[in-house]
Order: C-alpha cells, then sequence, then structure tokens
C-alpha cells in the first residue's frame, strides 16, 4: 500500500467519530406538562396535546421532550410541580390555571391549556396582548355559569335550593361560583356553598348536606376533575342532578355539562407551544376564547335519579348518552 492511501485511509477512521459525533441532534427543548389530575384522567387531553404537537412536526423523544408530572387532583403538588420546573429550566410549561407556573417563574414560557378569566386573576394585562410569560386559552367560566344555571332549570323546574363544590382558594373557581350565584339570586334560587380543601373533604360535605339542595353543580377544577366519578356517585346516592362544565364528568356519571371540548383546548395549546418553540414570545401572542361550546345529556344518570329529560331539551343536546 502506497504511504498516501495509508495516510488518506488514517485520517478518514479519525475523522469518522467526529463526523458522528457532530450529526448527534442537539438537547432537545423540553415541555414540562402540569397534570392538575392524574394520568389516566388526562389521558384524552395528553393524547390531544401530543398529536398535534407531531403534525407540527414536534415528535416526542426525537425532536422534543416532555416531562410530565401530576399533581392528583393536589394544589399543593400543583405548586411543587412548577417550582420543579422552573427549577429545571424548561422550555415551555403548559398548565391549566396558570396561578402556580406563574409564581414559579416570570421568566419561562407558561402555556395555559384552560383557565378562567386570565385577566381578572392577574396572569394577564389583557387578552389581546398578555404581556409577560402567559398566554393560552380561555375558557370562559364565569360567561358560562348562568347558561349552565339556564340548563339545569330546565331540567329540574322550580328549582329553589342549589348547592355548588367549592374548592376554597382556586380563583378560577370562585370566579365562576360568583357568576352562578348572581343568576340563581336573580331566578329567586337559594345557593349552599360546599367548601372543600382536599379529596378527603368531598364525603363529609355530602353528608352535611342532606335534603336540603334539589341539585348540584360542579364548576371545573383539579379536585373535581381527579375525583369526577367519586363525586358523581355521591350525587346518585343522593340523586341530586348535577352540572358540569366538561364532557368528561358525564362521561364519568354526570347529568349534564356545557362547556368546551377540552381536547380541542389542548390542541390549540400545541399550537401555542409551537411557535414560542420557533422563537415567538408568549407576551405578544393573544389569548383565545372558544368559539364552539358543547351541551351533553347524560340519560342513564337521569334514569338512575328517576328524573324525566325533556325531548326538546334533548334535541339540542349535541351528544346524548344512553
Amino acid at each position: 500500500m502506497k504511504r498516501r492511501e495509508f495516510l488518506g485511509i488514517l485520517v478518514g477512521a479519525a475523522a469518522a467519530p467526529l463526523a458522528a459525533r457532530g450529526q448527534q441532534p442537539a438537547t432537545l427543548p423540553t415541555i414540562g406538562f402540569m397534570g392538575a389530575g392524574t394520568q389516566s384522567g388526562w389521558s384524552r387531553w395528553t393524547a390531544a396535546f401530543v398529536q398535534r404537537m407531531a403534525d407540527l412536526g414536534w415528535i416526542e423523544g426525537k425532536t422534543v421532550a416532555i416531562d410530565y408530572r401530576w399533581a392528583d387532583g393536589s394544589s399543593t403538588r400543583y405548586e411543587e410541580i412548577a417550582a420543579e420546573f422552573a427549577r429545571l429550566k424548561v422550555s415551555a410549561i403548559v398548565t391549566v390555571g396558570g396561578e402556580a407556573a406563574r409564581q414559579a417563574t416570570s421568566s419561562i414560557s407558561i402555556v395555559a391549556a384552560l383557565s378562567g378569566d386570565p385577566v381578572a386573576q392577574g396572569l394577564a394585562a389583557s387578552m389581546a396582548r398578555p404581556g409577560g410569560n402567559f398566554t393560552g386559552m380561555s375558557i370562559q367560566s364565569t360567561d358560562l355559569g348562568g347558561k349552565r344555571l339556564e340548563l339545569l332549570r330546565e331540567v329540574v323546574p322550580g328549582i329553589r335550593r342549589l348547592a355548588i363544590l367549592e374548592y376554597v382558594g382556586f380563583t378560577g373557581a370562585i370566579l365562576e361560583i360568583r357568576e352562578v350565584q348572581t343568576a340563581a339570586a336573580t331566578s329567586g334560587i337559594e345557593t349552599i356553598k360546599l367548601p372543600i380543601r382536599t379529596a378527603d373533604d368531598i364525603t363529609p360535605v355530602f353528608d352535611s348536606l342532606g335534603k336540603r339542595a334539589e341539585a348540584l353543580y360542579v364548576p371545573t377544577n383539579p379536585i373535581a376533575n381527579a375525583n369526577r366519578i367519586r363525586i358523581n356517585e355521591l350525587a346518585l346516592t343522593e340523586r341530586l342532578p348535577t352540572m358540569h362544565g366538561f364532557r368528561e364528568y358525564v362521561e364519568a356519571g354526570g347529568l349534564m355539562s356545557y362547556g368546551p371540548n377540552t381536547s380541542e383546548l389542548f390542541r390549540r395549546a400545541a399550537e401555542y407551544v409551537d411557535k414560542i418553540l420557533r422563537g415567538a414570545k408568549p407576551g405578544d401572542l393573544p389569548i383565545e376564547q372558544p368559539t364552539k361550546f358543547e351541551f351533553v345529556v347524560s340519560l342513564k344518570a337521569a334514569r338512575a335519579i328517576g328524573l324525566a329529560v325533556s325531548p326538546t331539551l334533548l334535541v339540542r343536546a349535541d351528544e346524548v348518552i344512553e
């Protein structure tokens, strides 16, 4: 073998590992995914987010990393998760609500797949230009409270006492409850708040209610979401018609829900994350509101409590669960 050829082989061999190393992908951007409930309870929403990310070119494990953490309905754990992501300096945080993440960091981009009224909650300067590090979707909880009560009154004509499951300290629920109470007072309906701070409070508040209410309003919140099957089982035992904000609660045994499609909200959250990973600032991305709302009724739950639902109401429902 000639000396020149031999040297060429040596140079090529030495360069090969360097080329291989140069082709290795850089550290992947990491999304901190804050699950307020349980992994199983959020599986549909997580799948919607991951699929939309993939549609936009962000393949989990290949072009983006997603770090999932689950609070199981605990506000304390939710705050801990936010602090963990802040310490890890993730590329962006996907959350619901937004308060815990906003308290943990003012620099990492925060995308709320759903929030109540972010302006009233102090998370954004305005819907059009939120400013700071927060953006996402507002589910208009406060605006929907009156509509949900209206539907409940059609199912329970002459209702005079309405129980409201209150997650104490959860700002989004407080705003929604105020709207429901205002609408109820206008209609001459007395409201009875059932305060809960942890999942352990759910059964005792039902025991304390007795026969004082004719229906139950369940505001959307992390504890209710994580314990929706249990809440509906207790309501069925008390023969209480229930009104919820998301269809998932009706699928878990509730009577009715009226609100946005939550899977679609998580798909939209993925689109926000895509823009941020490509250089957009969250404060420049307008907070959006859903334009379509679903009315879901469960005849199975109605039969279980001996309630007749009018055909005219069923015709208006987007889905009837038999």
